[in-house]
């Protein structure tokens, strides 16, 4: 019991300090928009800094000192129908830099997006698959989860779990993946739950460790990878296919002759047109949740901070009192992230369990 107290009051004070820590990141980064909105003489652009931290793009900003930005290039790889493929790095296009007759739009239907000008003077958008910032932090994070599993595994090759309990890494992961594994999993599937054990634990911690890496507000962390909806699209379509390909006769009875009156299915089909569009309800629903849930979180903190730098001209006892509500909001909010990273991780995966336990479905 001693030495779980330890480790739960390690964990509070980690998270206590990456919240203050968030807390005064994101104060400086809106600090220094707000400071070069001050100077040409225009209001806080809100929105720029919201959809800067959400959006995806071709470097990544880490930190500021001074005058000088600490950027992190990225590769850009494109193949043009005229020229052919390219592969650079992405300081060519910085400050609105031309490379190869490539650039980044600044408005229009391919805002920051690379495009390159045709002859007739329009912006053509090249086949691109460039390592972007949340691709490189799906990349990073996939490798610590790997690294995490990895270390696990290592601890049960070299102990035996019936004789002591896990420590260091594999302590910290049995009791999560066992609470995952029984309690939703196996409840929601039932007796072939093994079969699919193994995809549904992979999605609960990829879910959850880019969750919680979004949270953490300097590199490698602080990427809106889950919150990005190709990325919940994936993972919609993963399920997707875990539900219709492997479902049992039973299940597509269901679907297209199912157990209501005849005239709701003859001369017409209302009852399967229906359960036909539940087929793609269904992961629609899982995209577009954890989509929002994370994306609307990094909106409400970045918004709470921004209040600092709009009500900066009401004068200083406006100015004073809503800092000091934006800044306590601010760290209440990073901690519900926490929690939030969690839940979208659990629901994610308790839904996706229990859909593919409705497809195993035996007829009574």
């Amino acid at each position: 019991m001693t030495r779980c107290r330890i480790f739960i009051s390690v964990i509070c004070a980690a998270l206590s300090l990456t919240a203050m820590h968030a807390q005064a990141v994101q104060l400086d980064e809106a600090a220094a928009a707000g400071t070069a909105a001050d100077a040409s003489g225009d209001r806080v652009d809100v929105q720029g800094i919201l959809f800067g931290h959400i959006n995806d793009s071709y470097w990544w900003h880490v930190t500021d000192i001074g005058d000088k930005s600490i950027v992190i290039p990225l590769p850009v790889i494109l193949h043009s129908r005229a020229t052919g493929w390219h592969c650079f790095m992405s300081t060519r296009l910085e400050d609105g830099g031309r490379y190869r007759g490539f650039y980044v739009a600044g408005e229009g239907k391919y805002a920051d997006k690379i495009v390159e000008e045709a002859p007739d003077g329009t912006q053509i958008r090249p086949f691109d698959i460039s390592v972007t910032k949340n691709v490189f932090a799906l990349m990073l994070n996939s490798a610590l989860l790997v690294v995490l599993v990895l270390c696990c595994a290592r601890w049960y090759r070299r102990h035996d779990a019936a004789e002591e309990a896990p420590t260091g890494i594999a302590g910290i992961l049995e009791p999560v993946i066992i609470m995952v594994n029984d309690d939703v999993i196996k409840d929601a599937i039932g007796k072939d739950y093994r079969r699919y054990s193994p995809y549904l634990l992979t999605v609960f911690f990829f879910i959850l460790v880019n969750n919680l890496m979004g949270i953490v507000p300097f590199f490698p962390g602080g990427a809106n990878v889950t919150g990005n909806i190709a990325i919940t699209f994936v993972l919609a379509m993963c399920t997707f296919i875990a539900v219709n390909v492997f479902g049992n006769r039973h299940y597509w009875k269901d679907i297209l002759w199912p157990d209501v009156p005849l005239w709701l299915k003859v001369p017409l089909p209302v009852m399967p047109l229906i359960e036909i569009f539940g087929i793609f309800t269904k992961p629609l629903s899982l995209m577009v949740r954890l989509f929002a849930n994370i994306m609307a979180g990094h909106a409400i903190i970045l918004s709470l901070v921004c209040i600092v730098f709009i009500t900066a001209k009401l004068g200083p006892v406006m100015n004073g009192s809503m800092t000091l509500i934006a800044v306590l909001f601010g760290v209440f909010m990073d901690f519900l992230e926490l929690l939030v990273a969690f839940i979208q991780a659990y629901i994610f995966t308790m839904l996706s369990a229990v859909f593919i336990g409705l497809s195993r479905q035996e007829a009574e």
